[in-house]
């Protein structure tokens, strides 16, 4: 699975000038991360290295490391924690400097995903809940999350019909929505304007799946920084 992406100059916008992509993947060639809830009634998060020029890391849940040498862009599976506040600290690995040190409240029995975001010099947290209710049947469940540092706002809809997502900017989000399963042709645009950025053939939802897309990396840079887009699958 891969996508790549060119963005190139259009007077004040932006403009693709290549990609490619395959099933279940989004724009810069990242892995589909599949996260399987738990069936306890303890709360869970999902925490992701979104910060594109950040080192691989190592992330703890107070004193205790729960997972090392983290490479963005990686999403570890849910991860068990007690109810109630806990610390979460993200560090450069073979440090003991955390850039991340945040304590948050999990209710029993919920869900989160933490993302570590923007450039390494201003890291720090997104926390959303994620809502993880079944989709009616025939659906699947959708989010989109603008992790971009330096990307404008975008639209992202389906060619020639609806708008699934208007007018997201860097840290925003979307609550998850139904979509019917199938395959769509979607198309990231600059927000409220015709012109497509991106587009995204092919991309299969499937039937009781929830997914979160999320936008990543920095306009005009080269390699795994280069402005791109995973997708998680949140079941």
């Amino acid at each position: 699975m891969q996508f790549i992406k060119k963005f190139k100059n259009f007077s004040f916008a932006i403009l693709v000038t290549g990609f490619a992509l395959s099933l279940m993947s989004v724009f810069n060639g990242c892995d589909e991360n599949t996260v399987t809830p738990p069936t306890t009634s303890k709360s869970r998060t999902t925490i992701t290295h979104a910060s594109p020029n950040a080192p691989n890391v190592d992330i703890l849940v107070g004193d205790n490391v729960i997972a090392t040498n983290v490479a963005y862009p990686s999403t570890l599976p849910y991860t068990e924690l007690n109810t109630g506040n806990n610390r979460i600290r993200i560090r450069p690995t073979g440090t003991s400097t955390d850039v991340i040190d945040e304590t948050l409240f999990f209710e029993e029995s919920k869900s989160y995903s933490i993302f570590a975001i923007d450039s390494v010099s201003k890291i720090s947290a997104l926390f959303l809940t994620d809502d993880l209710t079944a989709p009616g049947s025939g659906n699947a469940k959708v989010r989109f999350v603008h992790l971009s540092p330096n990307a404008p706002a975008v639209d992202v809809a389906v060619m020639g019909g609806s708008t699934l997502f208007p007018n997201y900017a860097f840290k925003e989000f979307s609550s998850f929505r139904a979509v019917g399963a199938g395959t769509y042709f979607l198309e990231v645009r600059l927000a409220n304007q015709p012109v497509v950025v991106l587009s995204l053939p092919n991309i299969t939802f499937e039937s009781g799946k929830i997914y979160t897309i999320y936008a990543r990396g920095f306009v005009g840079a080269s390699g795994t920084q280069d402005l791109g887009a995973g997708i998680i699958n949140n079941n």
